[in-house]
């Protein structure tokens, strides 16, 4: 077990209160159990997404295009600092300032490597300006690329295989966000917001 699988996660119930936590790799082993996850959305002024291409080391959906990063929580600790933590990790950028857009509870099993994903997604969107340096980990990300979002939700249609299976639920987060109180700033670094945005 990798020092990342070993990391500890909380364990929701399905209107996102904790449960208990466990480990990285308990969380994600068959049937699965349903924890607290994040997805990153970085944008540029124009718009556009950025995407990255997940390496070929990654235990679930390796090679697949995702979001512009994900990650999980540690028990306790706020979606902020997690989300930023995973960006300075995976891309070598950050702070961000974040919003949360909504929520996202996806069920999905990776058809290579047999783990699953149950998480009860935190989608966090953040704006990065056009000259922001990319440093990506090459053990996290194998490439990377901006696109533009309504663009990318059609191609998902055409060539799902090719995308992370999460990605069209986070994408139509951005989209058509869900919370009707209009999302929330996440400051670098700040405690969560006592109440999150459900969603579907």
């Amino acid at each position: 077990m990798t020092a990342r699988e070993a990391h500890q996660v909380e364990l929701v119930d399905d209107a996102g209160r904790t449960t208990g936590q466990t480990t990285v790799s308990a969380a994600h082993q068959p049937p699965g159990k349903l924890h607290r996850a994040f997805s990153v959305l970085l944008v540029d002024p124009a718009g556009r997404v950025l995407l990255q291409r997940r390496a070929a080391v990654k235990t679930r959906f390796p090679l697949r295009w995702g979001n512009s990063c994900c990650g999980h929580p540690g028990p306790g600790e706020s979606l902020s600092v997690a989300a930023n933590r995973r960006l300075a990790e995976e891309l070598g950028v950050g702070p961000v300032e974040l919003t949360e857009i909504g929520v996202y509870v996806y069920y999905a099993e990776d058809p290579v490597t047999g783990r699953v994903e149950f998480e009860y997604d935190h989608v966090l969107r953040g704006v990065l300006p056009p000259d922001t340096p990319l440093r990506p980990d090459p053990d996290e990300v194998a490439e990377l690329r901006w696109v533009d979002p309504v663009e990318l939700e059609a191609d998902l249609d055409v060539d799902p295989y090719a995308y992370a299976p999460w990605l069209g639920g986070v994408v139509s987060r951005l989209l058509r966000p869900s919370d009707p109180a209009g999302p929330a700033a996440l400051q670098p670094g700040a405690a969560d917001a006592p109440e999150r945005s459900g969603g579907g």
